[in-house]
């Protein structure tokens, strides 16, 4: 077993007790991983025990492991929706926890093309604040001197909406930006950032973005580490300074705000920080003008350190374009969170994105594992349920599916992570996050899969039947060399005539047909965000997927077992793809989403 210990961070006075406090608390909980897991099950089972989901597997009062793993089933959300749903309808009874649901986070993983409502209460935000806490001192170990200056994040609230029965549902990052712990927080020289609260907690994308680079701008020489939650959310800052350099240059040099940032609040914080400043203003406009944007963020940005963005999983994909921007600068990965639950931090966050690793931290829920061969994959049923491994018991250089229980109620939850162990920290297992099951296609927080494009393909291509023209074949990439990124599907076309093939206005339709028929994560991503851009649909020649699959025999495939890949990232076939694009279309508006659920 590959165990690393303190040791192997680097040796460094922390710069205060809190500090200390932090890191001794790292070493606490990873050397005592297996009696931490113990005691956190005991407590999630003790507190819920008269909950309506445990009592129907008849624990009799047991918070043991072996008991609770024998007699509750492992469950997938589809599972427990029923019980979800009458929460949401207002059932205030304790069905999953003995705590009031304080509200629903929704995740960026859908069920029947809409969010999952993911049940919480109110002390997950005071864990979810304790893994925040960490971040800091361990990259402090690493990056001396951050409580010198300040951190420009490009930080946004999202869409909430209520249940029938009258709970918020909002993404957990929203929670959090909204919660009292972010906006009152105690002043931490480490956690000071150049956005003011009222820009991060405007509903207005454009006047949030605006005045977030605005104050950017101007304390330029104090900013020491630049980032977003996800690398896209980064370059589409990138991209909107391309876009309105000239105008925030112009506030700057006159003093006065954009008439079209009416926020008053804004307005109000901004009076105090927007002064006169030409020969700001004449930087910006001499970096920003010509063609050249390569390392433009420390050309802005000189005393930026590195950028704190996730780059791992479906985000890997950005990481030449955000090289291209910042010079190369260091992308370390700090945490690992979803909606369900936070699980852990990066002990070493300067190593390369195709190195991070990260240490669960075993207080932040009870962590099982489906042991999971890439190659072969074997499906789960009721009838033989699989033999879960506890964190403590995990091999290195296997890969395994994660599945929680946490305090808000989900017990043996799987949600969809795929994790490859690459050592230990003293006790406690470090982890590779390879990709979330089934993903097909991502461009931000989307998230499309294999059955969605097919649905999504089969809707569109319904306006073809008035033209005798059906699909033969297609598959998908995520050209992220746009920003935003977009869809790019390949169609291969049989026109039984000519005279009468469907017109480029057809086309187009049949690409905001497909976006309709997407999930809302996806249009919300379109629509509100601005996260993705429009769906294209390239029609190839006829023969090109034969092609491919001669290309995939010749490197090996077996031609009994060949099917066409649904999706494509190696570059030969991309390329071969694109050599016999014959059309392009693009869908010629937005798909419908609001914040309420459908149906």
């Amino acid at each position: 077993m590959a165990v690393e210990s303190a040791v192997s961070i680097p040796t460094a006075n922390p710069e205060c007790e809190k500090h200390a406090k932090a890191l001794q608390f790292i070493e606490e909980m990873t050397k005592n991983c297996d009696a931490v897991q113990e005691k956190v099950i005991g407590e999630i089972l003790s507190r819920n025990a008269d909950t309506e989901y445990l009592k129907r597997f008849q624990l009799n009062g047991a918070t043991n492991r072996d008991t609770y793993k024998a007699k509750v089933p492992v469950i997938t959300y589809e599972d427990l929706l029923p019980e979800i749903q009458r929460i949401a309808n207002g059932d205030r009874s304790p069905i999953l926890s003995s705590h009031p649901i304080s509200e629903f986070l929704t995740s960026s993983g859908t069920s029947a093309g809409e969010r999952k409502l993911m049940p919480t209460i109110a002390e997950e935000m005071d864990r979810r604040q304790l893994l925040y806490s960490l971040l800091m001192p361990v990259m402090n170990l690493y990056v001396p001197g951050l409580d010198k200056g300040k951190g420009l994040y490009f930080l946004f609230i999202k869409a909430e909406t209520k249940t029938p029965g009258g709970l918020v549902a909002r993404p957990v990052l929203t929670s959090f930006y909204k919660s009292e712990q972010f906006k009152k927080r105690p002043f931490d020289p480490y956690l000071v950032y150049t956005s003011p609260n009222e820009a991060i907690l405007c509903a207005d994308s454009f006047q949030s973005m605006y005045t977030q680079m605005l104050c950017g701008l101007i304390m330029r020489e104090e900013v020491l580490r630049v980032g977003a939650v996800f690398a896209s959310g980064l370059l589409r800052a990138i991209k909107f300074l391309q876009l309105n350099w000239k105008q925030l240059a112009d506030d700057i040099s006159s003093g006065i705000l954009n008439p079209r940032i009416a926020d008053p609040s804004i307005k109000e914080c901004m009076s105090k920080i927007l002064k006169p400043n030409p020969e700001l203003a004449q930087f910006i406009t001499k970096e920003c003008e010509g063609e050249n944007w390569a390392s433009i963020i420390p050309r802005i940005w000189p005393n930026t350190k590195y950028l704190d963005v996730i780059v791992t999983g479906a985000m890997a994909q950005y990481i030449p374009t955000l090289d291209y921007y910042s010079g190369g600068l260091p992308l370390p990965c700090t945490m690992y969170a979803s909606s369900e639950c936070y699980f852990g931090l990066n002990l070493k966050p300067m190593t390369k994105p195709s190195e991070t690793c990260y240490t669960i931290m075993p207080n932040m829920g009870y962590f099982e594992f489906i042991p999971h061969d890439p190659v072969n994959p074997m499906p789960l049923s009721r009838d033989s349920p699989p033999r879960l491994v506890d964190l403590a018991d995990l091999e290195v250089g296997k890969e395994y599916e994660l599945v929680i229980s946490t305090y808000s109620g989900l017990c043996r939850y799987r949600v969809g992570d795929i994790l490859l162990v690459t050592g230990f920290y003293n006790s406690a297992p470090q982890f590779k996050f390879i990709r979330r099951k089934n993903v097909l296609l991502s461009i931000d927080s989307d998230k499309t899969d294999e059955s969605e494009l097919q649905k999504a393909v089969e809707n569109a291509s319904k306006l073809l039947n008035e033209f005798n023209t059906r699909v033969v074949e297609y598959t998908s990439h995520g050209d992220t060399r746009t920003i935003p990124g977009h869809y790019v599907i390949y169609w291969e076309l049989h026109v039984k005539d000519p005279e009468n093939a469907p017109t480029q206005e057809v086309l187009n339709k049949c690409c905001l047909a497909m976006e309709e028929s997407m999930n809302s994560v996806y249009r919300q991503g379109r629509v509100a965000d601005n996260s993705i851009g429009p769906l294209e649909i390239r029609v190839v020649k006829n023969g090109t997927f034969e092609e491919l699959m001669d290309y995939a025999i010749s490197r090996g495939a077996s031609i009994n077992q060949y099917k066409p890949p649904r999706c494509v990232n190696f570059a030969p076939i991309l390329e071969l793809l694109n050599a016999r694009v014959v059309s392009a279309h693009f869908s010629p508006s937005t798909p419908h989403w609001t914040p309420e659920r459908r149906g």
